[in-house]
């Protein structure tokens, strides 16, 4: 864990510092062993992924280099995954680019680069899965007098009331979350639209998707979504290394189009539907495997889990591909 000295900060520094500075969460631990996203759930995910690069590549009159950067790589997991099954030939084109503040793992694929930051002037598909949702954000909660303040933050994970959010967050909470109610919080996510648009920016032609766990004006949180996770299990979010912390996304103010990971995921050939009875008798074996697809389609798109998950799509100089 971080050591510290003492002092008060807001959220937004405090997560930067108990995630990402020296000794942080991020740089210390393998993010697998705390929580679990659709890539560890099935290989399916990385198979809608692969089709949804060779539709780009199409799309773009199949560059002579492909370029997928996946933006919070974890482990370099979706990247291999996708490796193993995109079709031969745009497999050959394919610069495969893993961005990620961790060192690299040991035994990762050599076609996969690892890199702190994406590159610029990219051809080709820029995934980001569950990395808006570790964007570190400020939190504000409504004083007596109706007015948002800033919550301060211990390294202990106590918290006391500090002062009003400067303009440029104060006008983001007027238009996307605004507040009124006493005791109502909120986090800013004015930070994160700028981080993806940063990230969109890499793109000289192609296709940039946030996957993450998020929600609409209509459906704002209305004491924010600020956790921690460790081993697995949601607890309180203490920013002194010891845990992940991250909250839900205001996906509709990062600009784009919106669609739900079953929807997202349907359109891409992933679907629930179980195997004809006819095959068991036929194809026992092929019946099982078909059999456990069907299973894992059916987590990565069941609406109260995996499949509310938000698909934030930005295609720059071409249609978008779903």
């Amino acid at each position: 864990m971080l050591s510290d000295t003492g002092g008060w900060r807001g959220w937004r520094e405090a997560t930067e510092r108990a995630l990402y500075q020296p000794g942080g969460f991020y740089l210390r631990e393998r993010p697998a062993d705390h929580f679990r996203t659709s890539v560890h759930a099935s290989p399916l995910f990385a198979g809608a992924v692969a089709e949804l690069l060779g539709r780009v590549d199409r799309s773009l009159g199949s560059p002579a280099t492909l370029t997928m950067v996946d933006l919070g790589a974890g482990r370099g997991e979706l990247l291999t995954g996708v490796l193993a099954r995109l079709a031969p030939e745009p497999l050959a084109r394919l610069r495969a680019c893993a961005v990620e503040v961790g060192p690299r793992p040991e035994g990762l694929d050599p076609r996969i680069e690892w890199l702190t930051e994406p590159p610029a002037g990219v051809h080709g598909l820029l995934f980001a899965n569950e990395w808006l949702d570790n964007v570190p954000v400020d939190v504000v909660e409504v004083a007596a007098d109706g007015e948002p303040r800033l919550v301060l933050v211990a390294p202990d994970g106590r918290e006391r009331p500090g002062p009003r959010p400067a303009r440029p967050d104060a006008d983001w909470l007027d238009r996307w979350w605004p507040l009124s109610e006493p005791g109502r919080r909120a986090e800013i996510g004015r930070p994160r639209d700028e981080a993806w648009e940063r990230a969109v920016g890499c793109l000289d032609r192609g296709l940039a998707v946030a996957v993450d766990y998020g929600h609409r004006r209509s459906t704002r949180p209305p004491f924010g979504s600020l956790t921690g996770f460790r081993a697995g299990r949601e607890v309180p979010p203490v920013p002194d290394g010891s845990c992940d912390i991250t909250a839900h996304v205001a996906l509709d103010s990062c600009g784009g189009t919106l669609l739900s990971q079953r929807e997202a995921l349907h359109r891409l050939g992933v679907g629930g539907a179980r195997p004809p009875l006819s095959l068991a008798r036929s194809e026992p074996a092929a019946y099982l495997r078909a059999l456990n697809s069907a299973s894992e389609a059916a987590e990565l798109t069941e609406p109260a889990g995996l499949g509310g998950f938000g698909w934030l799509l930005h295609p720059v100089g071409l249609p978008c591909p779903l």
